[in-house]
């Protein structure tokens, strides 16, 4: 995908939005989550760079140990390099333990519900700083994910209140994070949401890799465009306003 032709420009538009959005209503700072991946990596970076306030959080739930020495290396390098952003470090692997263990095992036993608990009690913990702090919560979600085929935990990574990148594809936030000098072991890194026990990674769940997902949605064309279709009509009901009977 090849529709940005400065980086730099695109940084300064949308640091300045977001600089906007803050002012205008009366925000005291940003809360985001870092998860090691390129697309929190970008964003929490545009953060910093507004110079205002940011929180950015790591909240490792039983995470691979590659996921977190990532989200620790880019977060404590964001802390280091701008004076306007704080770590919390948030451990929920134990609330996750003692949530499911207070639940009937006959609700513990299917793995996307319980992946989608883990996304959920981070976006608890993002909400509760945001809070706390008279903060709004910064999402992380890219184009194909937040408007494609609906790749994220509803009420979970989709419970924000911006979304900066939400209009890039990936090959667009990868470029961007490069341009940011973003860590290039976080470039490289294969996408995962490390909601689960195994190494699956996301174009193992979504069926196609992230290319072929962009050339579907932007051009209708390529091997991935039915699995856009049936994603996008599958998910369609947390990318669409939430249906309400009217009199």
């Amino acid at each position: 995908m090849n529709r940005i032709e400065s980086y730099e420009d695109l940084t300064d538009r949308i640091v300045r939005w977001m600089k906007d959005y803050y002012w205008q209503h009366s925000i005291k700072a940003f809360v985001v989550g870092v998860s090691g991946g390129i697309d929190s990596a970008v964003v929490s970076t545009l953060c910093a760079r507004t110079g205002l306030p940011t929180y950015i959080l790591t909240m490792p739930l039983h995470s691979k140990e590659d996921n977190t020495e990532l989200s620790e290396l880019h977060a404590y390098g964001l802390v280091e390099k701008y004076s306007n952003v704080t770590l919390v470090n948030v451990d929920l692997s134990e609330t996750y333990d003692k949530f499911m263990f207070w639940i009937d095992d006959t609700f513990t036993n299917n793995q996307l519900a319980n992946a989608n608990t883990k996304a959920r009690l981070r976006m608890v913990s993002l909400y509760q700083v945001a809070g706390s702090v008279g903060g709004i919560v910064v999402g992380t979600g890219n184009k194909i994910e937040d408007y494609g085929i609906g790749f994220f935990t509803k009420y979970g990574d989709g419970g924000v209140d911006i979304a900066p990148i939400a209009d890039l594809y990936k090959t667009e936030v990868w470029e961007l994070g490069e341009y940011l000098e973003v860590d290039e072991r976080i470039c490289d890194a294969i996408p995962t949401d490390g909601l689960w026990e195994d190494d699956r990674k996301d174009e193992d769940q979504i069926g196609a890799s992230y290319e072929e997902l962009e050339e579907a949605m932007e051009y209708r064309r390529g091997p991935a465009v039915d699995i856009l279709d049936e994603l996008n009509m599958k998910n369609k009901h947390k990318m669409e306003p939430i249906p309400t009977f009217k009199l």
